[in-house]
């Protein structure tokens, strides 16, 4: 498991355990590739050593609540306007503790 603090943009294959300390509205935004709506919100995680905003697609964003601890497994770091955020990915598995 890594920290928070030790995310880096482009960093791949990241588990790491941390808790829900905010979570947005989520919206709906289309799909460049199928041209399908999907919803997306953001939740803003937080371990000892910082925090970092998660990413959460369609039925996962039901699956997290506030003050959850929440566990990303094979997650991957990506930038987005300048900040880093953490993504769960096809290949990942998010698990609400």
């Amino acid at each position: 498991m890594v920290k928070i603090k030790e995310l880096r943009n482009g960093m791949k294959r990241v588990s790491i355990e941390a808790k829900v300390v905010e979570k947005s509205a989520p919206r709906e935004v289309l799909s460049r590739f199928s041209n399908t709506t999907h919803k997306v919100a953001t939740a803003i995680i937080a371990d000892e050593t910082g925090t970092i905003k998660l990413t959460l697609w369609n039925d996962q964003i039901n699956q997290v609540n506030v003050n959850d601890n929440v566990k990303v497994e094979n997650g991957y770091v990506t930038s987005f306007k300048g900040e880093i955020q953490l993504n769960v990915g096809k290949y990942g598995k998010l698990t609400v503790e």
